[in-house]
């Protein structure tokens, strides 16, 4: 289970340096549940990624719920991180919560690579169209 998104905050701001915040990103990325390999398809596949980086969502009692994967250990960090800012919220709430600002106040995007930081908006995006498509 992943935890909140305060609760991330609040281990990356105790972290000593960038080394032990990318240590914490990559433990992010192995705290998500095995995507069934079933899942991992053209469709559930985020576009613009460098890394394999799949995102399938799961709604149960009116909530987002995500099964999500990448092959590369910080990527699957990063999407861990996104997953997390709507993992069993409603629809209103992940449709209100501003993804980039959150992310930027971790300062993220500028210790991470072009390559990295390229497929993020398409992983929020991802998350973004579940949420609606929920509360359609």
């Amino acid at each position: 289970m992943l935890p909140e998104f305060e609760e991330i905050v609040a281990e990356w701001e105790a972290a000593l340096d960038w080394d032990e915040r990318y240590a914490y990103l990559i433990g992010l990325g192995r705290q998500l549940p095995p995507m069934e390999s079933a899942l991992k398809t053209p469709a559930t596949r985020v576009s613009g990624c460098s890394a394999n980086v799949w995102v399938y969502p799961v709604s149960g009692d009116g909530v987002l719920q995500f099964q999500a994967d990448s092959d590369a250990a910080i990527t699957k960090g990063i999407v861990a991180l996104v997953v997390s800012m709507a993992q069993g919220k409603q629809p209103a709430a992940v449709l209100a919560t501003d993804f980039e600002g959150a992310i930027d106040r971790l300062g993220l995007r500028q210790h991470l690579s072009s390559n990295r930081t390229q497929g993020l908006p398409n992983m929020i995006a991802r998350v973004r169209e579940a949420a609606t498509r929920l509360a359609a």
